[in-house]
């Protein structure tokens, strides 16, 4: 590992944002995203491998320098199957909306762009990538599911520049944590659960069915999300037209994590994190925060139902 991940991930470690910075030769839409917020990450180039490793160990805020190869069969050739999944949530016609605020991807994307001791891990590459439940894992020969509370999560992808019109075709790959924490080809680096990736349809939807994360800590509990202007393009988080957080309703994890058999330590983690004091979404303004917080109705027994808009300025 070169001097410079060693300080990137001490930086991690220590709860501090890692520079950000890009070469002013990169196109337009590496651009907005280095200009749109402070907490962009800079981006580190991979090897080329196609490679699943374990990064650096816990989590946003916690890394170690030990890595892990994980095996499997991967393609080495990105996915161009076309999905139009079909949204479970009832979702309300978006009439207003904003561009949501570029955050940074976190030490454990699985998207081409953190380098660990020399290796790259990139799922984007995988066409089991491509699903609508996210909670088992897929490589490895591992059908490990992911326990916890269900979340049913429809996100609708906008035009801020066209009245908030519906963008379809565009490739949407959201990841998060288990309920302990922990995130797959990483911290748990011989499962792949809880990472998916879906195709908008014509009303800019994609449902994905996943849990309710943990809340580990150091961080409000949040789900990470990248959008492309299509499936073609998610080969890395490279190429996406927005890098963002989604960041979960107070009165949600205050319910689900009084539950401390199956979030052993999420409730006393929640209790030491404000939105304000978070390092994300702190610097965030009310009308962001409003739009980066999805809609969730249900119950811990039933499962939750949620909904949220995101917004891209083209």
């Amino acid at each position: 590992m070169s001097s410079n991940d060693q300080t990137i991930d001490a930086q991690y470690r220590d709860g501090q944002d890692p520079p950000h910075g890009h070469s002013l030769a990169e196109d337009r839409v590496h651009i907005e995203r280095l200009m749109g917020r402070r907490h962009a990450l800079k981006w580190f180039a991979g090897a080329g491998t196609a490679a699943l490793v374990s990064g650096c160990g816990g989590s946003d805020s916690a890394a170690s320098d030990s890595v892990a190869v994980v095996t499997g069969n991967i393609a080495a050739t990105t996915t161009t199957t076309t999905v139009t999944p079909t949204p479970t949530a009832t979702v309300t016609a978006t009439t207003a909306c904003i561009a949501d605020p570029t955050e940074t991807n976190g030490p454990y994307p699985a998207d081409g762009t953190n380098t660990s001791s020399g290796t790259t891990s990139n799922a984007l590459t995988v066409s089991g990538i491509v699903r609508t439940d996210i909670r088992s894992s897929f490589l490895n020969a591992s059908t490990t599911i992911a326990t916890g509370v269900q979340l049913k999560l429809t996100l609708t992808v906008v035009d801020v520049n066209a009245t908030c019109g519906a963008l379809s075709g565009y490739a949407v790959y959201i990841w998060c944590c288990d309920r302990s924490g922990n995130y797959s080809l990483y911290t748990v680096p011989t499962e792949s659960y809880l990472r998916g990736m879906q195709v908008t349809d014509t009303n800019g939807q994609v449902t994905f069915t996943l849990i309710v994360p943990g809340c580990y800590s150091g961080r409000w509990p949040h789900i990470h999300f990248e959008v492309f202007s299509s499936l073609t393009t998610a080969t890395s988080g490279r190429y996406a037209s927005l890098v963002g957080q989604l960041a979960l309703p107070t009165a949600i994890c205050t319910t689900v994590y009084a539950d401390t058999t199956t979030y052993p330590s999420s409730a006393r983690n929640f209790a030491q994190i404000t939105l304000a004091s978070d390092n994300v979404f702190g610097d965030n303004s009310a009308a962001q925060l409003t739009q980066q917080t999805p809609t969730m109705t249900g119950s811990v027994s039933e499962g939750y139902v949620g909904t949220a808009t995101i917004g891209l300025a083209r």
